[in-house]
Protein backbone atom coordinates (compact mmCIF):
# COMPACT_ATOMS: atom_id res chain seq x y z
CA UNK A 1 0.00 0.00 0.00
CA UNK A 2 1.37 3.76 -0.46
CA UNK A 3 1.30 4.20 3.32
CA UNK A 4 3.93 1.56 3.78
CA UNK A 5 5.92 3.03 0.73
CA UNK A 6 9.45 4.19 1.82
CA UNK A 7 9.20 7.97 3.15
CA UNK A 8 11.25 10.80 2.39
CA UNK A 9 14.24 12.34 4.52
CA UNK A 10 14.11 9.42 6.84
CA UNK A 11 16.53 7.15 8.49
CA UNK A 12 18.44 5.83 5.58
CA UNK A 13 16.75 7.81 3.37
CA UNK A 14 14.25 5.84 0.62
CA UNK A 15 15.21 2.81 2.21
CA UNK A 16 13.46 3.91 5.56
CA UNK A 17 9.60 2.61 6.01
CA UNK A 18 6.97 4.46 8.21
CA UNK A 19 6.32 0.44 9.98
CA UNK A 20 6.92 0.85 13.43
CA UNK A 21 6.55 -2.91 14.43
CA UNK A 22 4.88 -6.69 12.95
CA UNK A 23 3.23 -8.37 14.28
CA UNK A 24 3.84 -12.07 13.20
CA UNK A 25 0.94 -15.23 12.75
CA UNK A 26 3.21 -17.67 12.03
CA UNK A 27 7.01 -19.06 11.02
CA UNK A 28 5.72 -19.97 7.58
CA UNK A 29 8.09 -18.38 4.85
CA UNK A 30 5.33 -16.19 2.70
CA UNK A 31 4.61 -14.74 6.31
CA UNK A 32 7.98 -13.76 7.09
CA UNK A 33 10.47 -13.08 4.26
CA UNK A 34 9.24 -9.42 4.17
CA UNK A 35 11.34 -9.06 7.12
CA UNK A 36 14.07 -9.17 4.64
CA UNK A 37 13.08 -6.54 3.02
CA UNK A 38 13.14 -4.35 5.68
CA UNK A 39 17.02 -5.14 6.65
CA UNK A 40 18.36 -1.96 5.46
CA UNK A 41 16.08 0.43 7.23
CA UNK A 42 15.53 1.32 11.02
CA UNK A 43 15.82 -1.16 13.59
CA UNK A 44 12.69 -3.78 13.57
CA UNK A 45 10.22 -4.46 16.50
CA UNK A 46 9.01 -8.03 16.07
CA UNK A 47 6.00 -9.39 17.93
CA UNK A 48 6.13 -12.87 17.67
CA UNK A 49 6.14 -16.18 20.18
CA UNK A 50 8.63 -18.13 21.40
CA UNK A 51 7.75 -21.19 19.07
CA UNK A 52 7.56 -18.84 15.89
CA UNK A 53 11.01 -16.85 17.24
CA UNK A 54 12.83 -20.09 18.05
CA UNK A 55 11.63 -21.42 14.35
CA UNK A 56 13.60 -18.27 12.85
CA UNK A 57 16.52 -18.38 15.07
CA UNK A 58 17.33 -21.99 14.48
CA UNK A 59 15.45 -22.99 10.76
CA UNK A 60 16.71 -19.44 9.26
CA UNK A 61 18.91 -17.72 11.64
CA UNK A 62 17.27 -14.96 10.98
CA UNK A 63 18.17 -12.93 14.04
CA UNK A 64 21.63 -13.29 13.66
CA UNK A 65 20.64 -12.06 9.74
CA UNK A 66 18.89 -9.66 10.94
CA UNK A 67 21.83 -8.10 13.48
CA UNK A 68 23.91 -7.73 10.54
CA UNK A 69 22.01 -4.82 9.39
CA UNK A 70 19.39 -3.45 11.32
CA UNK A 71 18.57 -5.32 14.25
CA UNK A 72 15.62 -6.72 15.55
CA UNK A 73 14.04 -6.45 18.87
CA UNK A 74 11.40 -9.15 19.93
CA UNK A 75 8.58 -8.70 21.97
CA UNK A 76 6.24 -11.88 23.15
CA UNK A 77 2.79 -11.27 22.70
CA UNK A 78 0.05 -12.40 25.52
CA UNK A 79 -3.44 -13.55 25.60
CA UNK A 80 -4.55 -10.26 27.24
CA UNK A 81 -4.62 -7.07 25.53
CA UNK A 82 -0.95 -5.12 25.59
CA UNK A 83 -0.54 -1.84 24.63
CA UNK A 84 1.28 -1.68 21.38
CA UNK A 85 4.24 1.09 21.45
CA UNK A 86 6.36 2.99 18.58
CA UNK A 87 9.93 3.18 18.16
CA UNK A 88 10.10 6.33 20.88
CA UNK A 89 8.02 3.85 23.59
CA UNK A 90 4.86 6.19 22.84
CA UNK A 91 1.81 4.59 22.63
CA UNK A 92 0.75 3.71 18.73
CA UNK A 93 -3.30 3.82 20.29
CA UNK A 94 -3.71 0.23 19.63
CA UNK A 95 -3.25 -2.65 22.05
CA UNK A 96 -3.31 -6.22 20.71
CA UNK A 97 -3.69 -9.96 21.59
CA UNK A 98 -2.65 -12.92 20.65
CA UNK A 99 -5.47 -16.03 19.98
CA UNK A 100 -3.40 -18.98 20.50
CA UNK A 101 -4.09 -22.01 17.23
CA UNK A 102 -3.74 -25.01 16.71
CA UNK A 103 -0.38 -25.85 14.45
CA UNK A 104 2.90 -27.10 13.33
CA UNK A 105 6.62 -26.04 12.38
CA UNK A 106 7.10 -25.34 8.97
CA UNK A 107 9.08 -27.55 7.31
CA UNK A 108 12.19 -25.81 7.09
CA UNK A 109 12.12 -25.49 11.12
CA UNK A 110 14.59 -28.11 12.89
CA UNK A 111 11.31 -30.00 14.73
CA UNK A 112 9.69 -30.20 11.27
CA UNK A 113 5.96 -31.51 11.19
CA UNK A 114 5.97 -31.28 15.42
CA UNK A 115 3.14 -30.06 16.71
CA UNK A 116 4.31 -26.92 18.83
CA UNK A 117 2.21 -24.96 20.52
CA UNK A 118 2.22 -21.03 19.69
CA UNK A 119 3.38 -22.12 16.13
CA UNK A 120 0.02 -20.32 15.05
CA UNK A 121 -1.77 -17.75 16.42
CA UNK A 122 -4.60 -14.87 15.17
CA UNK A 123 -4.22 -11.33 16.24
CA UNK A 124 -7.04 -9.26 17.97
CA UNK A 125 -6.19 -5.20 17.38
CA UNK A 126 -8.26 -2.90 19.25
CA UNK A 127 -8.29 0.88 18.99
CA UNK A 128 -7.96 1.93 22.42
CA UNK A 129 -10.26 5.70 21.42
CA UNK A 130 -13.13 3.96 19.82
CA UNK A 131 -13.17 0.23 21.18
CA UNK A 132 -13.32 -1.40 17.94
CA UNK A 133 -11.28 -4.45 17.27
CA UNK A 134 -9.98 -6.26 14.10
CA UNK A 135 -9.10 -9.99 13.87
CA UNK A 136 -6.63 -11.34 11.78
CA UNK A 137 -5.98 -14.96 11.25
CA UNK A 138 -4.34 -15.99 7.92
CA UNK A 139 -3.30 -19.28 9.28
CA UNK A 140 -6.11 -21.23 10.56
CA UNK A 141 -6.40 -24.95 11.23
CA UNK A 142 -9.27 -24.88 13.51
CA UNK A 143 -11.89 -22.39 14.80
CA UNK A 144 -11.55 -22.50 18.77
CA UNK A 145 -14.12 -21.46 21.02
CA UNK A 146 -11.75 -18.89 21.36
CA UNK A 147 -11.35 -17.72 17.94
CA UNK A 148 -14.85 -18.01 17.74
CA UNK A 149 -15.59 -15.84 20.20
CA UNK A 150 -13.05 -13.02 18.84
CA UNK A 151 -14.91 -13.40 15.33
CA UNK A 152 -17.78 -12.26 17.09
CA UNK A 153 -16.56 -9.40 18.96
CA UNK A 154 -14.46 -7.79 15.69
CA UNK A 155 -15.86 -5.14 14.15
CA UNK A 156 -13.73 -6.71 11.23
CA UNK A 157 -12.75 -10.25 10.45
CA UNK A 158 -9.46 -10.73 7.86
CA UNK A 159 -9.34 -15.12 7.86
CA UNK A 160 -7.57 -17.77 6.27
CA UNK A 161 -8.73 -17.96 2.41
CA UNK A 162 -6.28 -20.21 1.30
CA UNK A 163 -7.72 -22.94 -0.25
CA UNK A 164 -11.39 -23.40 -1.48
CA UNK A 165 -11.44 -27.57 -0.90
CA UNK A 166 -8.86 -29.31 1.38
CA UNK A 167 -8.16 -31.83 -2.11
CA UNK A 168 -7.63 -28.30 -4.38
CA UNK A 169 -3.79 -28.92 -4.33
CA UNK A 170 -3.79 -32.79 -5.43
CA UNK A 171 -6.36 -31.97 -8.49
CA UNK A 172 -3.43 -30.01 -9.54
CA UNK A 173 -0.64 -32.47 -8.22
CA UNK A 174 -1.48 -35.23 -6.99
CA UNK A 175 1.77 -35.36 -4.44
CA UNK A 176 0.76 -32.35 -2.94
CA UNK A 177 -0.54 -31.66 0.67
CA UNK A 178 -4.13 -31.25 1.36
CA UNK A 179 -5.16 -28.19 3.12
CA UNK A 180 -5.45 -29.47 6.57
CA UNK A 181 -2.12 -31.24 6.21
CA UNK A 182 -1.09 -27.34 5.76
CA UNK A 183 -2.62 -26.29 8.65
CA UNK A 184 -5.95 -24.27 6.81
CA UNK A 185 -9.26 -24.43 7.24
CA UNK A 186 -10.63 -24.42 3.46
CA UNK A 187 -13.22 -22.06 3.01
CA UNK A 188 -16.24 -24.49 1.66
CA UNK A 189 -15.75 -25.30 5.78
CA UNK A 190 -15.30 -21.99 7.05
CA UNK A 191 -17.77 -20.05 5.11
CA UNK A 192 -20.78 -20.79 7.07
CA UNK A 193 -19.55 -19.86 10.77
CA UNK A 194 -18.04 -16.17 9.05
CA UNK A 195 -20.98 -15.45 7.22
CA UNK A 196 -22.86 -15.74 10.23
CA UNK A 197 -20.80 -14.01 12.86
CA UNK A 198 -21.54 -10.08 13.41
CA UNK A 199 -19.07 -8.56 11.77
CA UNK A 200 -19.24 -5.07 9.55
CA UNK A 201 -16.56 -6.02 7.38
CA UNK A 202 -15.33 -9.87 6.68
CA UNK A 203 -12.95 -10.85 4.06
CA UNK A 204 -10.61 -14.01 3.07
CA UNK A 205 -7.14 -13.21 2.78
CA UNK A 206 -4.18 -14.98 2.12
CA UNK A 207 -5.48 -16.20 -1.24
CA UNK A 208 -3.46 -19.20 -2.78
CA UNK A 209 -3.86 -18.85 -6.90
CA UNK A 210 -5.32 -22.07 -7.55
CA UNK A 211 -8.43 -21.20 -5.11
CA UNK A 212 -11.69 -20.54 -7.51
CA UNK A 213 -13.02 -18.24 -5.55
CA UNK A 214 -10.43 -15.36 -6.59
CA UNK A 215 -12.33 -16.04 -10.67
CA UNK A 216 -15.45 -13.16 -11.01
CA UNK A 217 -18.54 -15.35 -11.91
CA UNK A 218 -17.51 -19.07 -10.52
CA UNK A 219 -19.89 -20.53 -8.41
CA UNK A 220 -17.48 -20.22 -5.20
CA UNK A 221 -17.26 -16.98 -5.23
CA UNK A 222 -20.87 -16.67 -5.88
CA UNK A 223 -21.27 -18.61 -2.72
CA UNK A 224 -18.61 -16.37 -0.56
CA UNK A 225 -20.32 -12.92 -2.13
CA UNK A 226 -24.17 -14.31 -0.90
CA UNK A 227 -22.57 -14.65 2.61
CA UNK A 228 -21.30 -10.94 2.77
CA UNK A 229 -17.81 -11.68 2.55
CA UNK A 230 -15.39 -9.89 0.74
CA UNK A 231 -12.39 -11.37 -1.09
CA UNK A 232 -9.21 -9.67 0.25
CA UNK A 233 -7.19 -8.11 -2.85
CA UNK A 234 -4.30 -5.69 -2.89
CA UNK A 235 -5.37 -1.62 -1.85
CA UNK A 236 -8.69 -2.65 -0.23
CA UNK A 237 -9.64 -0.28 2.53
CA UNK A 238 -12.15 0.15 4.78
CA UNK A 239 -13.09 2.15 8.15
CA UNK A 240 -13.91 0.88 11.67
Amino acid sequence: MEALRPREGGVGSLRSSPIEALLLTNADLDHVLGLLLLREGERLTVHATAAVRGTLVDGLRLEALLNTFCGVTWCEPTAEFSVLRLRDGSTSGLKARAIGLPGSAPRFAPNGSKIVEGHSVAWQIADETSGTRALIAPHVSAITPELDEAMNESDAVLFDGTFWSNDELQKVRTSARTAAEMGHLPVCESLRALGQGKARHKVFIHLNNTNPVLAPGSVERAKVEAAGIAIGEDGMEFEL
